[in-house]
């Protein structure tokens, strides 16, 4: 059993943080369990605020004890989890995550053990190049199948019992150039994936907004942020405009009461026409169509200065109001009805608020719907900032200095993870400080919270990529 307390030893948990049931279990405390986390940021709108109950309470979560399970590769994103599934012909709770070079791994977790892997057949032609994904793996409804992505560009539908590939499609014609960054959504029977480039801006790339048959893996649709006009994959080299990535840490997010889809572009060229980068965009729900767009007045510096308005993805916050903030510091509020249309809408009039500590923002955002208050989180390179929304207006509610990846809200606690080392929870209320659960540093990383535990993977991106990380699961001790 690969589990440890300490980052790297591999050592069994101690006694005390273990129920004996038959075999070995680590056990939540509180019979709160039941819950699915089945895709980056809980559910399509990317919300990042569970309602589910996780036992996990201000008074608890510093007794929390950590165990690892060494992973076979490094994992820069999120997990998700499924609860009661049927893996090997057994019930299992089980998360899920995809690493960087494309292996998605089922990890037990009660038992904090691998159940399987999946290594794409062409794994070893990329493995160790400048060719990753930091994308999250997305669960079907149907509980029987996950859907993730690779560094060759591909979606696959694998199934949750052995990890089988079921089918395979690419949304790219250029892997090397155009990436998959962003998590995967999947809506009324379509998987929803979007497309970046590289670090370094290595032309040619387009930013586009693919639309998958769940069911066979047909791709049925194409958005292109670039020559919007061809409703197909193309050759990127074929569009004379490059850039204008889709790379915000929640992909597209989808409004559950209609299905449109809303996207943030990063720098390229934007005419109105059929260029729309550093733009917002609103799609129908089969990406067929343009239901509204947005860019700033000052598009063209924003460009220049690689200033990504649509470095973040939207957030919806409801009441027919959205928040997008950028690597320009800002975090404006934008009124759905106000950029409807298909024609273009360039102006600087949304409000806007600063960035928790003035900086880039480029993690998700969290948005907390709670009693009758609506609640934005946020966290950049230098702080975390908390506000109420209401009638289109932001106000402060709390911020500090503590810098973070996307935070996530769970049983009234946010959580935001330190890119640097260590998980913070907070009053999500409040912002008091309650508990810092000692861990790794990363990158993109950013933990779930449900069924009283917490999984964090630990590692990143930058600089060299080790052959084996870890996956962080917190358990409450047992009684």
């Amino acid at each position: 059993m690969t589990v440890s307390t300490g980052k790297h030893a591999l050592l069994r948990p101690s006694p005390l943080a273990l129920i004996f049931c038959g075999v070995v279990t680590l056990c939540a405390a509180a019979d709160t369990t039941g819950h699915d986390w089945p895709q980056f940021g809980w559910d399509v709108a990317s919300s990042s605020a569970s309602p589910d109950p996780t036992g996990i309470t201000a008074a608890n979560v510093g007794s929390m004890v950590r165990h690892q399970v060494t992973l076979n590769g490094t994992v820069d994103a999120s997990a998700i989890y499924l609860h009661d599934v049927t893996v090997k012909g057994s019930k299992h709770n089980v998360f899920f995550l995809t690493t960087l070079y494309g292996r998605t791994i089922a990890v037990d977790a009660d038992k904090a053990a691998v159940l399987w892997e999946y290594t794409p057949s062409q794994y070893a032609t990329w493995d160790g190049s400048r060719q990753i994904t930091n994308s999250t793996p997305v669960a079907d409804p149907d509980r029987l199948n996950i859907y993730v992505g690779a560094p060759d560009g591909a979606v696959r539908k694998l199934a949750i019992s052995d990890g089988h590939e079921v089918w395979s499609t690419p949304i790219t014609l250029l892997p090397a150039r155009e990436k998959i960054a962003s998590p995967l959504k999947v809506f009324r029977g379509h998987v929803v994936a979007v497309t970046a480039g590289y670090i370094g801006d290595r032309p040619p790339y387009q930013g586009h907004v693919a639309i998958l048959d769940a069911k066979d893996g047909k791709l049925l649709h194409v958005w292109n942020s670039l020559c919007s006009d061809r409703a197909v994959l193309i050759q990127p080299d074929s569009c004379a405009a490059t850039q204008s990535a889709i790379w915000g840490r929640a992909g597209a997010v989808i409004d559950p009461a209609t299905g449109n889809i809303f996207v943030a572009t990063g720098n390229g060229p934007w005419d109105g026409k059929t260029s729309w980068a550093d733009a917002l965009i609103e799609l129908d729900p089969d990406a067929t169509k343009m239901l509204g767009n947005y860019t700033p007045s000052n598009n063209a510096d924003l460009r220049a200065r690689d200033l990504d308005m649509g470095s973040a993805s939207p957030a919806l916050l409801g009441d027919g109001y959205l928040a997008q903030g950028g690597k320009d510091r800002l975090i404006r509020v934008v009124n759905i009805k106000s950029i409807a249309g298909a024609d273009p809408h360039e102006n600087d009039d949304p409000p806007s608020v600063s960035t928790p500590s003035g900086g880039m923002l480029l993690p998700a955002t969290a948005v907390w719907h709670h009693n009758a208050d609506t609640w934005l989180f946020s966290a950049d390179g230098g702080g975390t900032a908390a506000w109420t929304f209401k009638d289109g207006k932001l106000t402060p509610a709390w911020k500090n200095s503590n810098g973070g990846t996307s935070p996530v809200v769970a049983g009234g606690l946010l959580y935001v993870y330190d890119a640097r080392g260590g998980l913070r929870v907070y009053d999500a209320e409040k912002g008091q400080l309650i508990a810092t659960l000692e861990c790794g540093g990363g990158h993109w990383n950013s933990p779930i919270v449900v069924d009283g535990k917490i999984a964090l993977p630990e590692g990143g991106s930058r600089g060299q990529v080790p052959a084996t990380n870890v996956l962080d699961i917190w358990t409450l001790p047992a009684k």
